[in-house]
């Protein structure tokens, strides 16, 4: 490929990307688990591969995920629906940390700020051990960390496997809560143990992230943060 097809391609994507990012932003208003089940619902077959796609655009365009997670529960109920939301969000993650890596890096050095120097500190230190321990404790935003991660040296490969093991459990947790959701409204036993089933594994959830601070240390605590943008 020559270079004028190469700058075009990244010209391409760059406006990809920036279209992404303000589609996100005009319809995350509208997003709702309700919404994404009726749109879904009509797509029959289709509809796991459209949600995976659908979330790892979210992810790509800083919408907030949540809303797919749970709405997966009430789609795929909750192993399906675990394993399409992992799968999308880590998609989205991976395509984030690609385009800071290889098309715009200097945009997102400029606008993670001192949060970078602490995830390159980190990467450097820990390798995918730290994206293993950012993914269960929530140093960092989501959307913003899967670009900050693109600038470090770490591996396509242990990025995207610690990233898809280490959101598994919140997954889970938040793909029962749509579960438990739909059993509830559907009436019937079923639905109380469920819902009681749902609280347990948020409750875990909401207790991992001490846990695994007591049994290890922030691998950036000791890097003075700056949360001004660089100039």
């Amino acid at each position: 490929m020559t270079l004028q097809w190469r700058t075009m391609v990244r010209i391409a994507l760059a406006l990809g990307l920036v279209a992404a990012v303000v589609a996100g932003y005009q319809f995350r208003g509208e997003l709702s688990p309700d919404m994404l089940q009726r749109r879904l619902d009509e797509l029959g077959a289709l509809a796991p591969l459209v949600f995976m796609g659908a979330y790892a655009v979210a992810t790509v365009a800083f919408v907030p995920g949540l809303v797919f997670t749970i709405a997966g529960g009430v789609l795929f109920g909750p192993v399906l629906g675990t394993a399409y939301s992992l799968t999308g969000a880590t998609v989205g993650a991976l395509l984030a940390f690609l385009v800071a890596r290889y098309l715009a890096s200097d945009l997102v050095a400029r606008y993670t700020g001192g949060r970078l120097r602490k995830v390159i500190v980190g990467v450097e230190r820990e390798g995918w051990r730290f994206v293993a321990f950012t993914r269960l404790v929530p140093l960092f935003p989501f959307n913003l960390l899967n670009y900050a991660l693109g600038l470090t040296r770490i591996g396509i490969l242990p990025y995207a496997l610690a990233t898809y093991i280490c959101m598994a459990p919140g997954a889970f947790a938040y793909t029962w809560v749509g579960h438990a959701g739909a059993e509830t409204v559907a009436g019937g036993r079923g639905g109380i143990n469920a819902l009681l089933i749902a609280l347990g594994l948020l409750a875990a959830v909401i207790f991992l992230p001490r846990l695994v601070r007591r049994v290890k240390r922030d691998p950036t605590a000791d890097v003075a943060e700056a949360d001004e943008p660089t100039q």
